[in-house]
């Protein structure tokens, strides 16, 4: 089982297309939010087309799971055909649990903490756009960067492989992996 991770789209049809050469072989998609909207502090991206990206997320054959960002707002629950989850989006699959936030709402610390209550194996989420991956006391702590306006110039996205037992960011110039870590 391959489950794609993305975050951070903002509107932009470029930065999805990148992201989906690596994530469309994938059996679920993960969105740490931040879908449509590029808010006042971000540039407008390239070939911003929030509704045209609304489209594509409505008609995706692979479920998408996302969880609500901080540009992300209550009418765009209105047309999209799929639940924000808010602020946390858990997922379980056999004895793998992971857990979704955007990344806004609580501190590192005191995401790890809720990490190591629930008994999270894969924690993840967007909002830096900044790619990191590292793993503090058997949590996998993911952050797929921004496929869209990404801070370090670099666009990327994740796949977590079950099958492979790893996670991978993929640098989404030239689709190759620039981090990667063992579940």
């Amino acid at each position: 089982m391959k489950i794609g991770v993305i975050s951070d789209t903002h509107g932009s049809l470029d930065g999805w297309e990148k992201a989906w050469e690596i994530i469309k072989d994938s059996d679920i998609i993960i969105h740490c939010g931040d879908l449509f909207n590029h808010g006042p502090g971000n540039p407008i991206p390239e070939r911003y087309s929030p509704k045209e990206l609304l489209n594509i997320f409505n008609n995706l054959n692979i479920p998408l799971l996302i969880s609500k960002g901080n540009c992300d707002s209550e009418v765009d629950q209105t047309f999209l055909n799929l639940p924000l989850s808010s602020p946390f989006l858990l997922y379980q699959f056999n004895d793998l649990r992971i857990l979704v936030s955007h990344g806004h709402i609580l501190k590192k610390e005191e995401w790890f903490d809720l990490g190591k209550r629930w008994k999270i194996n894969i924690l993840i989420s967007g909002h830096t756009h900044i790619p990191s991956l590292e793993k503090k006391e058997n949590i996998i702590i993911l952050n797929p960067g921004s496929p869209s306006l990404p801070k370090e110039k670099i666009p990327t996205c994740s796949i977590i492989d079950l099958n492979e037992r790893v996670v991978k960011i993929f640098n989404l110039f030239n689709q190759l992996v620039i981090q990667k870590q063992t579940l």
